[in-house]
């Protein structure tokens, strides 16, 4: 049992995790749209939703807390009071502080400390004070309204003499399959209140052998003394308001109502007068009456309405029982829509991933064995099987990938925190939010996103003064985007600040020796020099930035995820930070090379083609490291000698020709074995340094095999590019000094 609870603990704290980002959305969209109700109403669902379940796993403080934001929440819902941007601050906090309660209790199984208990006092001062209310009135906003009891009772004479409210209630048959358990709402219901009478109705239980023991049948009848409102009391059965037949009826009610409650219900109408007996809602004499009047009716072989019989009794007017007839006419026994949806641990899913990627080696291993046999029914069996694995590998990796845009929703919240923190008007603005990737790669991305979203507005972005005197629009501009590019994911962190200095941050590399006196960089190196250690161009040191640390963490975690980064500014204009991740981590599709007896991998996604070096490409090959590929430049590096390979001259010799943000670059290498499915396996920490290697797999022959780090590769065939360009733009100008 400890174990099932500490599982649906967990569940609740991933479930207000969800409640709570939508809220803070919720909230955000109301700083510009402050009339909307749809959006006050999610956010008060939101709380409300977090305190019913707080209270169901008797986490008290959680639900004490939440209880005054939802009172404010409820307050604006009823239009009592307007929201502004006080309010939402104040509320912004509070989701805070609630995320941190239920972190701390489900994690510790403990009481709140005291350092959260006083964070706790101070925000709710400060609801308190947005309802304009002290603890001493607080409590009378509890009451029913008057107004609907007025309505309810305007016909004194037709009204029970009880000050209780009455609860009606019958559980669907799948609330026990959803895990709910019917007595904790009844438990609860004592926190809010008395529960002065009940009654456990079973008349819906079928025979011993037609019992499903998955369904619930139970049903009660409850008398209730609180001075809360009639919606606090709905609000105990959120969880279950779907599965299950509810009606609360206020303290003083019409008859009316009850009978319209009772018709409602699926017992037989001949339960009528013992449920509101025991309810305490008739007396005893008006029910003889009621009852002696039916049975008269019965012996003489007439039939009679039960609403008739009541209207003759003198109990109810006729006028009422026809209107109740008429407005509660219900479906019963509602049978709640299945879940399109289910929570998968995401250890679990990991597992699923490497017992496929096993199987995508073994796959490979049956392939090769199958082809030695040359056997054709063999072959095209384990064709069959190839496809099925291939199918069912897509499925898995599409169980890891999720959009981006809940990463990116996150950040309006920084945003607007941060822009008010540097007394700056920035705009976030959000695309591709719709983009996917892989769940691991999102939870890393989020820490290097924070650091460049937080650089570019203390950095990029100017202040409001200094935007006008460039005559640019007072309001920053921030957006972030993905898309998917040659198998890879991008993200955009673009601003329209005031760009980056070259000179500054060449002179401050200078300063730090990151850079050697005479050493020629491009545009893009000395920008991407703003991810070394200690380099900071910023004048003063702020909270947020100033110190030269974080972004060379962002570039190391970028760079564990197998992805670049790199930078595109423009001095007055903005700048475009441009991170470039591999779609997933665990499994890809590889194109398999050879040198030697030596087998490579290449992400297929990066390969465009494959041409052969002829031979007088290979002599041209000796002097300088490209070719002519269709009028087009194509730089190249040979595996050969990368890996130190023995020089042995070969017949022939393949260009691989791939492309990596926008660029291409060719691979020379001896055979084209063809595509496969890859399993990633990471190297030890000892290869980590290795350039141009992102992993290794293993073959079907059980050999192992390099992949390829094509984004390494690339560059290093563009460094090699750019300095022989260099190299020959030095010797002209030599020769030129000569003359």
């Amino acid at each position: 049992m400890s174990d099932e609870m500490d599982a649906a603990k967990q569940g609740f704290q991933v479930e207000a995790e969800e409640l709570l980002e939508d809220m803070e959305q919720a909230l955000l969209h109301l700083e510009s749209e402050p009339d909307d109700m749809d959006a006050v109403s999610a956010v008060f669902r939101a709380a409300h939703t977090i305190k019913g379940t707080a209270g169901v796993f008797g986490f008290d403080d959680v639900v004490s807390f939440t209880h005054v934001a939802e009172s404010l929440l409820d307050k604006i819902r009823d239009r009592e009071i307007v929201i502004n941007d006080e309010i939402i601050a104040v509320l912004l906090k509070s989701g805070d502080h609630m995320a941190e309660l239920v972190n701390y209790v489900v994690e510790n199984d403990d009481s709140v400390p005291g350092d959260l208990l006083v964070i706790s006092e101070s925000l709710i001062v400060q609801l308190e004070s947005c309802m304009g209310q002290t603890r001493n009135n607080s409590s009378n906003d509890a009451e029913p309204a008057p107004s609907v009891i007025k309505e309810i009772s305007r016909d004194e004479s037709l009204s029970v003499s009880n000050d209780n409210w009455h609860i009606s209630l019958r559980f669907g048959p799948d609330v026990l399959k959803g895990g709910m358990d019917p007595q904790s709402f009844i438990r609860y219901l004592q926190r809010i209140g008395n529960i002065v009478s009940i009654s456990t109705l079973l008349d819906n239980v079928p025979l011993l052998h037609e019992i499903d023991p998955e369904d619930c049948y139970l049903g009660f009848e409850i008398g209730f003394e609180t001075e809360e409102s009639k919606e606090s009391i709905e609000s105990v059965f959120d969880f279950v308001k779907d599965d299950c037949q509810i009606r609360i009826l206020p303290p003083n009610s019409l008859i009316g109502e009850y009978i319209s409650l009772i018709q409602e219900l699926p017992e037989e109408d001949s339960m009528l007068g013992e449920i509101l007996l025991k309810t305490k809602v008739l007396t005893r004499k008006e029910l003889n009456k009621v009852l002696n009047d039916q049975q008269a009716i019965s012996n003489s072989g007439g039939e009679q309405p039960l609403g008739e019989i009541l209207v003759d009794s003198g109990v109810v007017e006729q006028q009422v029982v026809t209107a109740a007839v008429e407005k509660q006419q219900v479906v019963r026994n509602k049978k709640k829509s299945e879940s399109k949806s289910v929570r998968v641990d995401a250890v679990k899913l990991d597992e699923l991933i490497n017992l496929v990627g096993e199987l995508v080696i073994a796959n490979s291993s049956s392939f090769l064995l199958a082809e030695k046999s040359e056997n054709s029914e063999l072959m095209e069996a384990n064709s069959i099987t190839s496809r099925l694995v291939e199918e069912i590998r897509d499925s898995a990796l599409r169980l890891r990938m999720v959009q981006i845009g809940d990463t990116f929703n996150r950040f309006q919240r920084v945003v607007r925190d941060v822009s008010l923190e540097l007394g700056k008007d920035i705009e976030l603005t959000i695309n591709g939010a719709d983009t996917e990737l892989d769940k691991t790669v999102v939870e890393k991305i989020s820490d290097p996103l924070m650091h460049l979203v937080r650089n570019s507005m203390d950095h990029g972005i100017e202040s409001s003064d200094e935007r006008q005197r460039s005559l640019k629009p007072v309001v920053g501009k921030l957006s972030l985007s993905a898309y998917h590019d040659s198998g890879s994911i991008v993200i955009e962190v673009t601003d329209d600040g005031r760009g980056l200095d070259k000179d500054k941050l060449l002179n401050k590399a200078l300063e730090k020796g990151l850079v050697k006196q005479g050493v020629t960089l491009t545009d893009a190196e000395i920008y991407r020099l703003i991810f070394e250690a200690g380099l900071s161009t910023a004048k003063e040191i702020t909270n947020i930035s100033g110190r030269g640390v974080g972004m060379d963490v962002v570039r190391r975690n970028i760079e564990s995820l197998r992805g670049s980064i790199d930078v595109e500014s423009q001095m007055g204009l903005g700048t475009t930070i441009r991170i470039r991740l591999p779609l997933t981590l665990a499994i890809i599709d590889g194109f398999l090379v050879g040198v030697e007896k030596a087998s490579y991998v290449i992400p297929l996604d990066s390969v465009i083609e494959c041409v052969e070096l002829t031979e007088e490409e290979r002599k041209a090959s000796m002097e300088h490291d490209y070719i002519n590929l269709r009028g087009e430049v194509l730089p190249f590096i040979r595996l050969r000698e990368m890996f130190h390979h023995s020089t042995a001259s070969v017949n022939r010799e393949n260009i691989v020709v791939v492309q990596y943000a926008r660029k291409k670059a060719g691979i020379v290498v001896d055979e084209l074995l063809g595509e496969f499915q890859t399993v990633i396996k990471p190297l030890g920490k000892i290869f980590s340094n290795l350039s141009g290697i992102g992993g290794s797999t293993i073959l079907g022959s059980g050999e192992v095999a390099v992949i390829l780090d094509v984004p390494a590769l690339v560059s290093r065939t563009a460094n090699q590019e750019n300095s022989a360009v260099l190299s020959s733009n030095s010797k002209h100008e030599l020769q030129l000094t000569q003359h």
